[in-house]
């Protein structure tokens, strides 16, 4: 029997899994918000209280880097050790990997209805795949064919620097450089960096903030979410959502075509994280694509890359599961 685990820093996804059943069938699976404990080990041992179900290993998709085989979480203050983890729980291994390395895991195996397609292009067979994530942080991941198999690879390209593509995003750079030294990407695209858009735009006067909105979000303990539904609510109009929703999809779209040009990724690039399945109108309105494809020379080149959004939330658990399976 194996653990799989998607470990991040809102929420963690747990779920037990066997060879025979598939990825489709877990045995039993549950959802934790992860600030509610003080440790892996904690939330784990309470999962497997209440399934009563004996595992021999496990394979978890963490939210940050994973070096020789120890792992902080971005976003949350937790350190995670595969010894540890593994003596702790009584296993015969655990495995530590990048959560968008394992969703990297996860897209030989995703269906039709786990994807959205913004750009339908033409894949090259064998070519680079490029993943760009954008949730609480930003991750990002690529696979790479290596003549049998897609081979996923872990990246921290979430914080690299931030490059302003407008004016109004260099506004943004300064603004955001003198509260924060340096501004990488996840600081504007992710859902800790949409609130940052909210108020560089809010204080520079590009929008007034409607008193009704201000009232939502003194109450709100994350602004992102509240954000999000002013700006996509056809009932209550509020502009400042609205351009900070709009400098959002274009720095995601930028971002895309960078990390595509950056592994050449003439394979495909996926939009996975919590982000994109919740805004798709917005980004399919044709300013992610225009965006994603400007370029300059290459231009032709990023038009002709498919751009899928991943639908299935579960894409970093069953890569996780696809690892420690050890599915091709």
């Amino acid at each position: 029997m194996l653990l799989a685990g998607d470990i991040g820093g809102t929420k963690t996804n747990l779920a037990i899994f066997s060879p025979d059943a598939g990825l489709r069938a877990p045995l039993a699976e549950a959802t934790f918000p992860s600030t509610d404990y003080g440790s892996l080990e904690a939330l784990v041992s309470e999962f497997l209280s209440q399934t009563g179900v004996e595992i021999e290993r496990a394979s978890f998709g963490v939210a940050g880097p994973v070096v020789a085989g120890r792992a902080k979480i971005t976003n949350l203050p937790w350190v995670m050790d595969e010894v540890q983890l593994q003596e702790a729980l009584g296993l015969s291994s655990v495995c530590l990997l990048n959560d968008l390395s394992a969703i990297g895991h996860a897209i030989p195996w995703l269906e039709p209805a786990d994807v959205h397609t913004l750009n339908e292009g033409q894949a090259l067979p064998g070519g680079a795949i490029a993943i760009v994530a954008p949730g609480t942080g930003l991750g990002e991941a690529f696979l790479t064919w290596d003549g049998a198999r897609y081979q996923s690879h872990a990246s921290e390209g979430g914080h690299a620097d931030f490059a302003p593509t407008s004016w109004l995003q260099l506004g943004l750079l300064r603004y955001l450089m003198e509260r924060f030294g340096h501004v990488s990407v996840e600081r504007v695209c992710s859902g800790r960096g949409i609130p940052n858009i909210y108020a560089y735009l809010k204080d520079s006067g590009h929008a007034e903030e409607p008193s009704w909105l201000a009232e939502e979000l003194s109450r709100a303990s994350d602004p992102t979410p509240t954000i999000a539904r002013a700006a996509l609510s056809s009932d209550r109009s509020c502009a400042l959502c609205v351009s900070t929703l709009d400098v959002f999809v274009q720095i995601l779209g930028a971002e895309a075509g960078n990390l595509a040009l950056g592994v050449m990724a003439t394979g495909g690039v996926f939009l996975g994280g919590g982000i994109p399945p919740r805004i798709l109108p917005l980004l399919e309105d044709g300013r992610f694509l225009e965006a994603f494809r400007q370029k300059g020379r290459f231009s032709d080149m990023l038009s002709r890359i498919p751009v899928r959004v991943i639908l299935n939330p579960k894409s970093a658990l069953l890569g996780a599961a696809c690892h420690g399976l050890g599915l091709p």
